[in-house]
């Protein structure tokens, strides 16, 4: 039998891949880790790396050390199943006659063009003085990557020290559809993030937002919003939003969940299965007509000092839906955090039990509970995906949790 794709990019098999690449950037492999892990059963696999790299005096530019040398950490990626990262200039295509492997230095994502103007302080500087933030654009520009998806989505920070702005970038196609979201919802005055300009390549220039994040005062034991105060917040999307285009929920792609859990861990796969399939005959039927966040969890929330909302990120998944599933995404990440080692596991379930109790005041409880069950599942696929050391204990342990919500309301 030959390797999986799974394997041949996680696996021994990587270190080959990754050090036949950067010998061929001019680079030696000295170790690498995964980082992050998008594998679509049947589909695609792509994979994030974290390598440390010795690069040459030649290459660094001057002598560093007494070897001449210098060791970097670099950000690397690969994929398998998308024959269009390999036509991607800068990209590199090892064929080892079964697989064609393109590998990849940050930031020249085959999936997102402008993440090298986005990475590039010069660059960024131009962009801002041509969009019109010069107050950024006065240089020097401090970047800062806030999040990576390998050839989905990036997040930098842009900075001066008078100002800053985040630069999202996204896939080409789904740029203009982003700005629409973000301009839509600002327009109805909801807290989120102005847009202020954007190129044709999928780079988004938003203003910050007031506040902290909503992820601090919950790992902290801050002041959080009431239940009434996040479903107030979600009243207040506008009719319009219904009329973007709909995207199926977390709790809706259950089987694919289920299906990445048993591609990565086979002894999990038909308690997996089973425990989507009870999650898409408890949601069956059911209308998708309401404005909706798409996935709103406490990351998503600014807020002030006092636990007040002062801001809504992250709108990409904007669209009709359900009330119900914003709700349970939120209770669903909050359970997540109780089962993560470090964390307050009773104070955490205790907030998420809070919320669920609240927002089934509002919405159906038993649709409530099959939902977060659903968004539970999409979230058990976590640990194998940035790799925790334990993942497959991990993992199960989640699906404990989603077994929880879906047979009794867990107290």
């Amino acid at each position: 039998m030959g390797t999986s794709n799974l394997e041949l990019l996680t696996g021994d098999d990587a270190t080959e891949l990754l050090a036949t690449a950067v010998s061929t950037a001019g680079g030696e492999l000295v170790d690498w880790t995964v980082r992050q892990v998008d594998h679509r059963p049947g589909r695609s696999t792509t994979v994030a790396y974290r390598a440390r790299v010795r690069w040459t005096v030649k290459d660094v530019g001057g002598p560093d050390g007494a070897a001449g040398s210098q060791v970097r950490t670099e950000t690397l990626g690969a994929s398998l199943g998308r024959p269009g990262d390999q036509q991607v200039p800068g990209v590199l295509t090892l064929d080892d006659g079964e697989h064609e492997v393109a590998v990849w230095r940050f930031p020249g994502d085959p999936g997102l063009p402008a993440l090298a103007t986005a990475y590039d302080p010069e660059a960024v500087s131009t962009l801002l003085g041509d969009l019109g933030v010069p107050e950024v654009a006065r240089g020097p520009v401090t970047l800062r990557v806030r999040a990576y998806r390998p050839t989905r989505r990036a997040v930098i920070e842009a900075s001066t020290p008078g100002a800053r702005v985040f630069l999202k970038v996204v896939r080409p196609e789904k740029g203009d559809e982003l700005y629409a979201r973000h301009a839509l919802l600002a327009g109805a005055g909801l807290p989120v993030p102005k847009p202020l300009g954007r190129n044709a390549d999928g780079l988004l220039v938003i203003a910050p937002l007031a506040g902290e994040s909503m992820r601090h005062a919950v790992r902290d034991g801050g002041p959080v919003p009431a239940a009434g105060d996040v479903v107030d917040l979600l009243e207040r999307l506008p009719d319009g939003v219904t009329q973007l285009p709909r995207r199926a929920s977390w709790s809706e792609n259950a089987a694919h969940y289920a299906s990445v859990i048993g591609a990565a861990l086979p002894a999990e796969a038909d308690r997996a299965a089973q425990l989507a399939a009870v999650v898409a005959g408890r949601i069956a039927g059911q209308g998708s007509a309401e404005p909706t966040h798409g996935d709103l969890y406490e990351s998503q929330i600014m807020l002030g000092g006092d636990g007040r909302i002062t801001g809504l990120l992250d709108v990409d998944s904007a669209g009709p839906g359900r009330r119900a599933d914003d709700l349970a995404c939120l209770v669903a990440h909050v359970e997540t955090l109780s089962l993560l080692r470090g964390w307050d596991t009773g104070r955490l379930h205790g907030l998420a039990m809070d919320y669920a109790d609240g927002f089934a005041r509002v919405v159906d409880p038993d649709e409530l509970y099959a939902r977060t069950a659903g968004v539970l599942l999409s979230l058990a696929t976590g640990p194998h995906r940035v790799q925790e050391a334990d993942w497959p204990r991990q993992t199960s342990r989640r699906l404990d949790t989603v077994e929880s919500w879906l047979t009794a309301r867990p107290g």
